[in-house]
């Protein structure tokens, strides 16, 4: 009996280990900054594990470029009053985010705003 039970221990440990691998960390972003970035959404991926929002803005000398920003998981965004219909292609958003350390075009999402000044869904 001790046996059955310490072989389902741990294959419960290592079921869990590999859970936690397949997750990756948030130190790509520089949570010690917070940039806005003003653009147009190109699309809205609602997705798993997380979900994404890739924009158009303009760099400093005016030329386009696309940001990808990742979110949280649906359900969790579903929580704080997302829905896969938040935001569709064509709107004019303003997305602060924790920008990539890397210099990236990209970070993840602490609030979105839209075209007239109103938050879309809760902050992060």
């Amino acid at each position: 009996m001790r046996l059955r039970l310490a072989w389902a221990g741990a294959l419960a440990v290592s079921l869990a280990s590999v859970a936690a691998q397949a997750h990756h960390s948030m130190a790509m972003f520089d949570n010690q900054k917070k940039v806005t970035v003003s653009g147009t959404v190109t699309e809205f991926q609602w997705t798993n594990p997380h979900a994404y929002i890739q924009m158009i803005a303009k760099d400093a000398s005016g030329k386009d470029v696309e940001w990808s920003m990742e979110m949280g998981a649906p359900m969790y965004l579903y929580a704080r009053g997302w829905r896969p219909s938040s935001l569709k292609a064509g709107a004019k958003v303003n997305v602060t985010i924790h920008p990539l350390r890397n210099g990236m075009p990209g970070g993840v999402v602490l609030e979105v705003i839209d075209a007239d000044g109103k938050a879309i869904g809760k902050p992060a």
